[in-house]
């Protein structure tokens, strides 16, 4: 029993408007989450990306294929439950963002770090009215409280799709700064990530070429591509 696996039996994947979104089926029957809730998805793109995953399913069915099936299931059946702690967990990363945290040395990653993340906390000042300060070293040294507040109810008005979309965009960055500078397009979406890996890269031009390193980091890239597609994916489009 253990080679089972899940084999195509629809022959299409269709999307349809219901009470609170829209759903997908397959030759009618409503597609469920695992945890068998209703799969109602807030715009009818992202059923639409949703129905393409499972229209593209041959013979047998593959999970790891329906990264945005995945989301969705993931955002109904796990971040409804907690939203308002994933929103905390989140929220958090502001106090120790990574653009807050310089090295004292070598010159040369002093000034690569000031050059690329500098403009972030600028950016941030400007178009969050938030105004996070950097420091020296890992030690840890709270940001003002009025400015983690401010970042804080903007994540807590993420809905649970946009929610689960950002846990990743921040989590893989470990930048909030970051995170909501992808759901604003202020950059694009790889500069971005190679802002976010900027320690790393400096590593790599010191030391060569690290074959698991850069695997690591292809999935890495790719997880948070999907996560900037699944919050645009969740926004509404402009009538």
């Amino acid at each position: 029993m253990s080679d089972w696996k899940a084999k195509r039996f629809w022959t299409s994947a269709d999307v349809v408007e219901t009470d609170g979104g829209f759903g997908v089926e397959l030759d009618g029957r409503r597609v469920k989450t695992p945890a068998k809730s209703a799969l109602i998805l807030p715009t009818r793109d992202m059923a639409l990306a949703v129905a393409a995953e499972w229209d593209a399913q041959v013979e047998q069915i593959k999970p790891e294929t329906m990264p945005v099936t995945k989301t969705a299931n993931a955002a109904l059946d796990k971040v409804t439950l907690q939203q308002a702690e994933v929103a905390d967990l989140l929220a958090a990363y502001g106090d120790s963002d990574l653009l807050c945290y310089r090295a004292d040395s070598p010159a040369e990653l002093v000034a690569r770090q000031a050059a690329e993340w500098d403009p972030m906390l600028d950016w941030a000042e400007e178009a969050l009215s938030v105004r996070l300060m950097p420091r020296v070293g890992i030690m840890h040294k709270p940001q003002d409280a009025a400015a983690l507040a401010k970042l804080t109810a903007r994540v807590h008005a993420f809905d649970a799709f946009e929610l689960a979309a950002f846990h990743d965009l921040v989590s893989l960055s470990g930048s909030l700064i970051l995170g909501f500078a992808a759901t604003l397009d202020a950059r694009p979406i790889e500069a971005l990530l190679q802002i976010s890996r900027l320690d790393e890269i400096y590593q790599a031009e010191q030391w060569g070429r690290d074959e698991e390193a850069e695997a690591l980091a292809a999935v890495k890239c790719d997880s948070f591509l999907h996560a900037k597609r699944m919050f645009d994916l969740a926004q509404p489009r402009e009538s």
